[in-house]
């Protein structure tokens, strides 16, 4: 289990490195803030959206609809 301590881009590129099986770079993603979890953030990356959670865990919440 990874466990990110601060929100910093080298740390995140690394761990979004390792769940998509590619290299990235800090620069080339984008973070938000979750306001709907603490601690997790949302990590934009090549017009596709992640969600790290406060324990290193990477996912694609998918897309969601806005009525």
């Amino acid at each position: 289990m990874d466990i990110v301590i601060a929100a910093e881009k080298p740390s995140i590129a690394s761990l979004l490195s390792e769940h998509t099986h590619r290299d990235i770079a800090p620069e080339d993603i984008q973070l938000m803030e979750n306001p709907n979890e603490t601690g997790s953030f949302y990590i934009g990356w090549q017009f596709k959206r992640f969600m790290m959670s406060p324990d290193g865990r990477i996912t694609n919440p998918g897309v969601e609809r806005h009525d």
